[in-house]
């Protein structure tokens, strides 16, 4: 470890700090229907796409419909999606005649892009064309996130209002997302990018003839567009195979901090949002605390761990002095590719500069890890803050328990309907991830498709299973998913990831909305004080860690065991 690669992480810490109050508080005045710098320009067009879709903009939904709301828009995404990449071979803009998307290649894909997941079977370069990059992936990018803010923002109304049976109006939140949040975001990075050297264009490629004389193909398209929301929606689908490890994704070490930085900036303004829309800013900062500690000892952890090195490379020759650098791209080095690792996967962004699979053995742990914490550090675009709030709930029942007093959150009381919505929720991840990583251990044609025998190969299996479930999409890369059975169980656990997660959540909001919101009284146990920070970090490390390590302890942790002992498998 060094200074400048502390400073490099400081860089990026420091300008989400200065950011994260002004965009949260933009957001909480779209979110509330009040006037933005951009109403003059925007509430025309909003106005003009509730006129065009019949929506009264003024009309509420309870808890069940906009659930609904949501499933139905889900479903109609899922089939136009699945619809262009099977049909991809006879629609337009295919310069490179790439042929339909096989059937459970493409249920993969249009279920990772619904779920905001984003896992990736396929080589993008190679096998979607022009079309399929944009009207598909890009426009899924773009509403599977904004789906996520909208829900986030229904959660926050429950706990703003006072016997309350309505938590707003999914279309007009998806509208607002779209139209004040991510557009104008994405359309300013994309430029930016642009003039970083990021390709934009409908070219399929172009031919160069390398140092040795030989003819080499380059794929293009239009990389700028889809990187910009790729990040910013914590999407993190690349448009080439190796993601932001190619140099058309991510050129520079500058490129590169504008990629974290604008897949953090929005989840970690959205905690501001929750504080200033139920009225308690001071909820919001203790919030944004609970991610920091967490994220920088994340980036603290694998910085440490590749920086250490490997023993089996240098014992080969290599260079001690270097740390480990397998799979990594020497013009990031570890600070940045370990900064990368711990911000994508503490969101559910998912897009890499380096490979996790050649990480050391507990460089590889946390970024897993930080996916089964359960994407909340600040996770994906508004499902990280609903997540965030399950475990707030949790940490407000634990101490309710030690005190003796009915457990309390923002004025609303937390009984057995709610802790029975949250606990439900909160299973998920561990049935989907265990239970699919089990059964793929055990089946001989899924253990085919590890890539390296031993505890890598089972880290590759539950890295999978982790990233599909975590909606975050990321891999270990030794794992060949692009088969019947990854495609169907991986996408299967991203749906159960999303759905399966949110609709007790949303149950629980209509419960919550529903109930009175008391004054704080002396006996209000404070939810905004370090105190509860700490025990908010407990609690998420304690559902997190205990229901994993048993896994992490037969995969990664026997590798680094393994590796400092001199051992390959």
């Amino acid at each position: 470890m060094t200074l400048v690669g502390w400073a490099q992480i400081a860089v990026l810490f420091l300008l989400v700090l200065v950011t994260v109050k002004p965009l949260g508080l933009y957001m909480a005045r779209v979110f509330s229907g009040e006037r933005t710098f951009l109403s003059p320009v925007l509430s025309p067009v909003e106005r003009g796409f509730y006129r065009l879709s019949g929506i009264d903009e003024n009309r509420e939904q309870g808890w069940l419909a906009y659930t609904l709301a949501m499933l139905a828009f889900s479903v109609i995404g899922f089939v136009s999606l699945y619809a262009i990449l099977r049909f991809q071979d006879v629609l337009p803009l295919n310069p490179q005649g790439f042929p339909a998307v096989p059937p459970d290649l493409a249920f993969n894909t249009a279920v990772s892009f619904l779920t905001n997941t984003n896992w990736q079977n396929y080589a993008g370069e190679t096998t979607m064309s022009h079309l399929t990059q944009m009207a598909g992936l890009t426009v899924h990018n773009f509403t599977s996130a904004a789906t996520g803010i909208a829900l986030a923002m229904a959660v926050t109304r429950a706990f703003a209002r006072s016997k309350a049976t309505t938590l707003g109006n999914f279309w007009v939140d998806l509208v607002r997302a779209n139209l004040y949040v991510l557009l104008p975001f994405a359309v300013v990075t994309a430029l930016v990018f642009v003039a970083m050297g990021l390709p934009q264009t409908l070219d399929a490629s172009v031919t160069a003839t390398t140092l040795e004389g030989a003819q080499q193909t380059i794929a293009l398209g239009p990389v700028a567009s889809q990187e910009a929301i790729k990040q910013i929606g914590t999407n993190g689908g690349g448009f080439f195979n190796v993601n932001a490890a190619h140099p058309f994704e991510n050129p520079t070490a500058l490129s590169n901090l504008l990629n974290i930085y604008v897949m953090l900036a929005i989840s970690a303004a959205l905690v501001i949002t929750f504080g200033q829309m139920v009225g308690d800013r001071r909820q919001g900062w203790a919030f944004l605390a609970t991610i920091a500690v967490l994220l920088v000892a994340g980036v603290g952890f694998v910085y440490w761990a590749e920086t250490y090195g490997n023993p089996i490379l240098t014992s080969l020759g290599l260079d001690p002095s270097m740390g480990n650098m397998e799979g990594k791209e020497v013009r990031f080095g570890q600070s940045a590719s370990a900064l990368y690792a711990a911000i994508t996967t503490g969101l559910s962004d998912g897009g890499v500069n380096a490979m996790h699979g050649s990480f050391t053995g507990l460089g590889g742990l946390v970024p897993m890890f930080l996916i089964q914490l359960g994407e909340v550090l600040p996770g994906g675009t508004g499902s990280g803050l609903y997540g965030l709030i399950v475990f707030a709930l949790l940490s407000v029942f634990v101490a309710g328990l030690m005190v003796g007093r009915t457990p309390e959150f923002l004025g609303k009381k937390i009984e057995g309907r709610e802790m029975k919505y949250a606990v439900l929720a909160i299973l998920i991840l561990p049935l989907a991830i265990l239970g699919f990583a089990a059964i793929s251990a055990m089946l001989p044609f899924a253990v085919a498709s590890v890539g390296t025998p031993g505890p890598h190969g089972l880290s590759e299996i539950l890295y999978g299973f982790t990233s599909a479930a975590g909606n975050n999409g990321s891999a270990f890369g030794g794992l060949t998913g692009n088969t019947l059975w990854y495609n169907t169980t991986l996408g299967i656990a991203m749906l159960l990831g999303r759905f399966a997660y949110v609709i007790p959540v949303m149950a629980l909001a209509g419960s919550i909305a529903a109930k009175v919101k008391a004054p704080v009284s002396a006996g209000t146990f404070p939810t905004h004080t370090p105190l509860f920070v700490g025990l908010l970090i407990g609690i998420i490390l304690i559902l997190g860690g205990l229901q994993f390590f048993p896994a992490l302890a037969l995969g990664p942790i026997v590798e680094q065991f393994a590796m400092l002992a001199g051992q390959t498998f």
